[in-house]
């Protein structure tokens, strides 16, 4: 008995879902890899040990770490998008690789639209603006806005670098609040924080955790956070959109996978993921390190890349990051 095409293509259609279902109920079957780009001890590396050491013993295989810093997390991003999609090479990704980065360079190896598979996201990395306690009487957003609109151009501001989430967020808060603060950049909070303390600059926008020790310490007052809502662990800092409704500029730490990912083992991800986070051991832990555990679905995590290339866009024109 012959089989006409329809039949042959249905057949093998048939088969191929077969297939595809029973790899996925055995994944993962080996070592799965989280690339990270950035060194070991910022948001997405810390962020991805805390998951990653959870997601091996929930999936029972070992989820290993590999930082690949460079380029603005780039050549992890990049060597995720070409890595064969069958869910064993994973990037615990950020805002800055997904989308301010293909505003920044002239040319990526990777097109954020179309070469990764958003599997979920997972936290919220809110930015602190923060003031010198010592050679600043700037203790609050208020404080800072009245100095800089009575002396427009005179204060100075430092952050992790040109294009970052740190140097972006405040150059919309400054839109938003009409004031003329100046940028200094710094190579990463390795070098700014120490110019925070030092005096080099009275003002810093920066992570939870590298900052953290010191406003316990008393050396630095937190102003004011950049995402929607307050950070839980430090709950009397107020968010920028208290007083500039809408503000949103934290970072987005997500987990992502090259294009073409089955939806089985996507949604197998995901699940795992989304038990992560929900434990209540795993919120103090990020928490504590200054991140917000914050799930999305694929789909929701994939709408959430598609808006924030619109709005990172303007973010880099308003800051004049982009490539000259």
């Amino acid at each position: 008995m012959k089989l006409t095409m329809k039949a042959w293509f249905l057949a093998v259609a048939s088969l191929m879902a077969v297939a595809t279902a029973a790899f996925a109920e055995d994944y993962p079957a080996r070592t799965v890899k989280l690339l990270v780009g950035y060194a070991p001890g910022g948001a997405p590396d810390t962020a991805a040990r805390i998951i990653g050491q959870r997601l091996s013993q929930i999936l029972k295989q070992s989820f290993i770490i590999e930082n690949r810093p460079g380029a603005g997390g780039t050549l992890a991003a990049a060597q995720t998008a070409k890595a064969v999609p069958d869910g064993y090479t994973l990037s615990v990704a950020d805002v800055g690789e997904m989308v301010i980065s293909p505003y920044i360079y002239k040319e990526l190896p990777y097109d954020t639209s179309k070469d990764f598979t958003p599997v979920g996201l997972a936290v919220l990395a809110p930015v602190v603006i923060v003031s010198n306690a010592k050679t600043t009487n700037i203790k609050t957003l208020a404080d800072l806005v009245r100095q800089a609109k009575a002396s427009p151009g005179t204060l100075n501001y430092g952050s992790s670098g040109i294009g970052s989430i740190h140097h972006l967020s405040m150059e919309m808060f400054k839109t938003e609040a009409g004031i003329d603060v100046t940028h200094v950049p710094y190579k990463g909070a390795g070098q700014s924080v120490p110019a925070l303390l030092g005096g080099q600059v009275p003002l810093l926008m920066s992570g939870f955790t590298a900052i953290s020790s010191h406003a316990k310490s008393g050396q630095v007052n937190l102003l004011a956070v950049t995402s929607a809502k307050r950070f839980p662990g430090a709950p009397d800092v107020p968010t920028v959109s208290e007083f500039y409704k809408g503000f949103d500029y934290a970072s987005e730490i997500g987990l992502l996978a090259p294009a073409g990912l089955s939806p089985e083992i996507v949604a197998k991800l995901s699940a795992a993921l989304k038990i992560v986070l929900d434990e209540p051991e795993t919120k103090e832990k990020l928490i504590k390190v200054g991140m917000i555990p914050n799930w999305l679905s694929p789909q929701d995590y994939a709408e959430t890349i598609r808006q924030n290339l619109k709005k990172y866009k303007r973010a880099v024109e308003v800051a004049h990051a982009g490539p000259s």
